[in-house]
């Protein structure tokens, strides 16, 4: 069984990549579907806040500090290379890192900026949030996923 300062950042890895799953579920659950039920401009200027609301030391500290955490785990199982866990620890860390972590970057960031970009009540705004909604919302599943089996695969590292 892992023990020790090994346990304790392993817990902190269950801890914070599953409250990032949490916060995840909680937009692909009811936060996005709420919003697509609004009119386009209020969907749009909702959103817009949302993701500049988004970008707090408490979230941040919770996303990017699991990622770190998440980095730190996956170095110290390839030096240590622990008798039991390795497996759920090296998948654990990668499912957030590429599939939280790096979805953000490179799927969610990229949508939210564009959005950004735009005046709620124009017609590009319109005729982009239908799509916005469908595309964000794909990839926020896939986020939400890999940070929930990224908990889990920790989980299982401590069983």
């Amino acid at each position: 069984m892992i023990d020790g300062p090994y346990f304790v950042l392993t817990v902190l890895g269950v801890l914070g990549t599953g409250l990032v799953a949490g916060a995840f579920c909680a937009f692909s659950a009811f936060v996005m579907k709420g919003l697509a039920a609004l009119p386009p401009a209020q969907g749009v200027g909702a959103m817009q806040a949302i993701s500049v609301a988004a970008v707090t030391a408490a979230f941040m500290a919770v996303f990017i500090g699991s990622a770190v955490l998440c980095a730190v785990i996956a170095v110290v199982t390839f030096v240590l290379w622990p008798d039991e866990g390795t497996a759920e620890l090296l998948v654990g860390s990668a499912l957030y890192l590429f599939g939280s972590f790096g979805v953000t970057i490179a799927a969610n960031v990229p949508r939210n900026d564009a959005l950004a970009r735009l005046e709620p009540g124009t017609p590009e705004a319109a005729a982009y949030w239908p799509a916005y909604v469908r595309e964000w919302t794909l990839w926020n599943h896939v986020r939400t996923v890999a940070s929930a089996g990224a908990a889990l695969a920790y989980l299982l590292a401590l069983t």
